[in-house]
């Protein structure tokens, strides 16, 4: 089941963004092959799998980033 959580960008990575969860607050990072095209500040909307690592901050994998 497909998942979307909106978020703001904090750091760009090569292929990862760490991100501010909108609904939690939590910081989480985002694994994407394109991370270089989102800039810190941008609000955008992570469409991934549903599936969340229990690590500290919580990693995904996203099969869609826009900016919203």
């Amino acid at each position: 089941m497909e998942t979307t959580m909106c978020a703001t960008v904090c750091r760009v990575c090569n292929r990862a963004l760490l991100v501010c969860d909108h609904c939690t607050n939590q910081m989480v990072i985002v694994h994407t092959n394109h991370a270089r095209c989102f800039f810190p500040g941008n609000h955008v909307c992570i469409h991934f799998n549903g599936v969340m690592t229990g690590s500290m901050p919580p990693q995904i994998s996203a099969i869609c980033i826009c900016c919203c």
